[in-house]
């Protein structure tokens, strides 16, 4: 008997995990990936003697990796990664540091002792944040929204007795101002809207649960950096059978009878029984099938953060940073506003740093590191970028250099920069936003399209622009959820 064929287009990590999903229930699958690599945002490349990761640096939830391998049988092929120690290094305007460790009762203490916050409070702040993501989080994110099923059981009952306590009313800011008596303690917790590339003067409350993904199940690094996530995925799809075309464009979804029946690419036409988008919904609608009134729709949802990322190789060793390290703006306010509401670059951002070779020293030389340096930037819309991207390199390179007591420009090796507009152009993310829209209403999660298509028969998606939402994590959920789906349809 034939088997029944799938296509996949896109094969970042939602559209490697989903071929894996679908080859086991019995479908031939190919994926067509317009770049000549995989991973999409899951990137990697070299500078001279420096590598680098292009897109995501944090690695969390390395279970929905793993559980790919444990699905195909292939326990026994380890996907190699390492817990950290340390979760994060903070450096705060007024110079005060502090250093987030990676043990949840070691942070009570570190924020107790160099914040100054009662350790019952902190304690009960991840006790409450661990419960939102036990109940609702795993509610959302690991089921649809668009079966009743989701709202009818126990563990939504469960959430309904307490729904009080969710935060659902309340912005995120508004929640860690009332519990914590620290300024400092307040933008630590409101960093973690930034992880979805949300605002946390806007963002539910209920977003309060994301360190827990940190604290209460732990942050890890891959033993070959992040790129070995997306290798990882797509060395498994293959030994699994799944085809992967690179440099294969798809110019268009063609279906019949309201049904999706294969692909237009550029070697012609493709028939498949099932169709798989783990690209842009909005881009998938308007143009891939045409429907430029539903890829409207989706288009003008508002937009999560993107990001100005220059990556430098610096000639020096620094012992003041870790792996991962946040250098925070005088008015954290200020700066979700501009972004949001002025959609322009703050006059002072915060800063990420991240050095890879701090965990794997093979991707610096001995007498260097490489630097990960990202701002958030709003998404692109025209603006006026050639001008703000050096400013804002300016601004960034004094910050760090009064932070770490050096010139830092001077040290730079070699450098490249990553910017809204190369962002969408290399990826796919519209304006260049790293999630898609953005989570900055209470209603965000039921305003993001489905895993299916309700106009076109046999059409499924998975990725960051639709649910359960963008980052690794989630991008691997929404595999999930739509080889559910497709699995449900009995092909």
């Amino acid at each position: 008997m034939e088997k029944k064929k799938a296509i996949v287009i896109g094969a970042g990590v939602a559209g490697l995990a989903v071929s894996i999903r679908l080859v086991l229930q019995g479908f031939e699958v190919t994926i067509f990936e317009s770049n000549w690599y995989v991973g999409g945002k899951l990137s990697e490349f070299q500078l001279d003697k420096y590598r680098f990761d292009a897109g995501p640096s944090l690695f969390t939830m390395p279970h929905l990796v793993e559980e790919l391998f444990w699905i195909a049988g292939k326990k026994s092929e380890k996907f190699p990664f390492k817990k950290l120690d340390e979760v994060c290094r903070y450096f705060f305007p007024d110079g005060t540091k502090f250093i987030a460790p990676a043990e949840k009762e070691k942070l009570v203490e570190e924020i107790h002792f160099h914040l100054g916050e009662e350790k019952k409070v902190v304690e009960k702040y991840l006790e409450r944040g661990k419960f939102k993501y036990e109940t609702v989080g795993k509610l959302f994110l690991e089921r649809c929204l668009r079966k009743p099923s989701t709202f009818l059981n126990k563990q939504a009952l469960k959430a309904y007795l307490k729904i009080n306590t969710l935060g659902l009313s309340t912005s995120l800011n508004s929640y860690n101002e009332a519990t914590f008596k620290n300024p400092k303690t307040v933008q630590l917790f409101n960093r973690y809207a930034t992880y979805n590339g949300s605002d946390p003067y806007q963002t539910p409350a209920i977003m309060s649960m994301i360190p827990h993904l940190e604290f209460g199940i732990g942050a890890f690094f891959p033993e070959n950096g992040m790129i070995q996530i997306s290798e990882s995925i797509a060395k498994l799809a293959e030994s699994l059978g799944v085809v992967i075309h690179l440099n294969a464009k798809v110019s268009g979804i063609k279906t019949e009878n309201g049904k999706a029946i294969g692909l237009e690419t550029e070697k012609g036409f493709c028939k498949a029984d099932v169709v798989v988008s783990a690209v842009d919904v909005s881009q998938t609608y308007s143009k891939l099938l045409g429907m430029k009134g539903i890829g409207e729709k989706y288009l003008k949802l508002p937009k999560s953060t993107s990001a100005i990322i220059w990556y430098w190789g610096v000639k020096r060793k620094t012992e003041q940073t870790g792996l991962h390290n946040i250098f925070f703006s005088k008015d954290y306010k200020e700066e979700f506003q501009s972004l949001f509401k002025k959609k322009e670059m703050p006059n002072e951002p915060t800063i990420y740093l991240n050095i890879s070779s701090k965990e794997r020293i093979e991707d610096a030389p001995d007498y260097g590191e490489n630097w990960f340096v990202m701002v958030n930037a709003p998404a692109n819309e025209g603006q006026d970028w050639d001008n703000w991207i050096p400013a804002t390199r300016k601004i960034v390179l004094k910050r760090l250099s009064q932070e770490l007591g050096f010139d830092v420009e001077k040290e730079i090796e070699v450098e490249t920069t990553l910017e809204p507009r190369t962002l969408e152009s290399r990826t796919g993310a519209i304006g260049g936003a790293l999630y898609g829209s953005n989570s900055n209403s209470q209603f965000a999660a039921f305003l993001r399209h489905a895993n299916f298509s309700t106009e076109v028969k046999n059409l499924f998606f998975c990725g960051g622009t639709v649910h359960p939402g963008g980052g690794i994590p989630l991008a691997l959920q929404s595999a999930s959820i739509a080889a559910d789906y497709v699995k449900a349809c009995n092909f």
